[in-house]
């Protein structure tokens, strides 16, 4: 019995509209019609396992991404820019990589030349710690990483980060398209009129993104064991943080807490910010859902004054009663 190698050629679609909740469900049902090998990557983008539908429409990976990306835009209107390469790593940064409508294929046997002289930067997994760490031993560049002997960058970074860093500088990722519904989440994003440097702005939008979505929790009796912040850049590229809550919440102030320390680890400084995102997930019903117990006063009244803010808002409109930092 032989087994069919799967995961051969890839594709990452990136949305340029950041598409709703019903939307984003649209796409999905849409390009698993190209091929069932879909894996959903919230908010904006969808990765294919096109190896089955090469046999079946009798065209080159490359067509069947421009097939797929023409579907998008014709049905829903949605542009879209594509990677395509041998794994789901390299298709994802061959997106990132691609202009507005344009798709990046980084052939097979073409990965080290596509790779290495990309910034280090560019690798999944590499955050400003420890691109400061590789750059004060003068590792800027994806190829200067592959090269290093291991020994050397486990003394740098450590065993286990070390291995993974290498592994993903050589251009490897054994990790399959795992075909999968989107997961449940409630997802409140601003496109900025303008790109942003102002990091008063910046908290502003995150702290009313986060206020949002508290309210919508607790308007659906549900709570949220997982908070993500996604923030896109004028030059198309983004950043995403999560953090797991330390509870399941609907409370404002613990959401808003958690969603600004994501903001602050980023340390934005002066980048040029162009749409925010928060999305909660890990969703449960209110009613089963635990919540530590608290000695202080101060909690009950925090949340009495939430359910009472609450109240007015459907009263009066979602403007009633706002945190004092979004005060006109």
């Amino acid at each position: 019995m032989t087994t069919r190698r799967r995961h051969t050629s890839i594709a990452h679609l990136h949305l340029h509209a950041l598409p709703s909740e019903a939307r984003y469900n649209d796409v999905i049902e849409l390009v698993s019609s190209v091929t069932p090998y879909v894996q959903a990557v919230p908010p904006d983008a969808v990765q294919l396992d096109l190896t089955s539908a090469l046999r079946y429409f009798d065209l080159s990976p490359y067509d069947v991404v421009q097939l797929t990306k023409l579907r998008l835009k014709a049905l829903y209107d949605i542009d879209s820019s594509a990677g395509l390469a041998s794994n789901r790593m390299l298709a994802a940064m061959a997106a990132d990589a691609s202009a507005p409508g344009d798709t990046t294929w980084v052939r097979d046997g073409q990965a080290a030349t596509w790779l290495y002289p990309r910034p280090v930067t560019a690798l999944p997994g590499v955050g400003r710690a420890t691109a400061e760490t590789l750059h004060r031993y003068g590792l800027h560049t994806i190829g200067q990483v592959a090269d290093i002997p291991a020994a050397t960058l486990q003394r740098l970074l450590g065993a286990g980060s070390a291995r993974l860093l290498t592994e993903r500088a050589r251009g490897h990722d054994p990790r399959p398209v795992t075909p999968s519904e989107p997961v449940a989440h409630m997802t409140a994003d601003l496109v900025l009129e303008r790109d942003c440097l102002d990091p008063e702005r910046q908290h502003r939008a995150v702290l009313g993104l986060a206020d949002q979505i508290g309210r919508r929790l607790r308007g659906e009796s549900r709570t949220a064991g997982r908070l993500t912040l996604t923030v896109r850049y004028a030059d198309r590229s983004s950043t995403t943080r999560n953090r797991v809550l330390p509870e399941p919440t609907d409370h404002s102030p613990v959401l808003v807490a958690a969603a600004l320390g994501l903001l602050a680890s980023l340390g934005l400084q002066r980048a040029r910010v162009r749409a925010f995102t928060v999305r909660a997930d890990q969703l449960l019903p209110a009613g089963s859902a635990y919540r530590q117990l608290s000695l202080e006063p101060g909690d009950a009244r925090a949340r009495a004054a939430e359910a009472a803010s609450d109240r007015a808002r459907r009263r009066f409109g979602p403007k009633a009663v706002r945190p004092a930092a979004l005060a006109d």
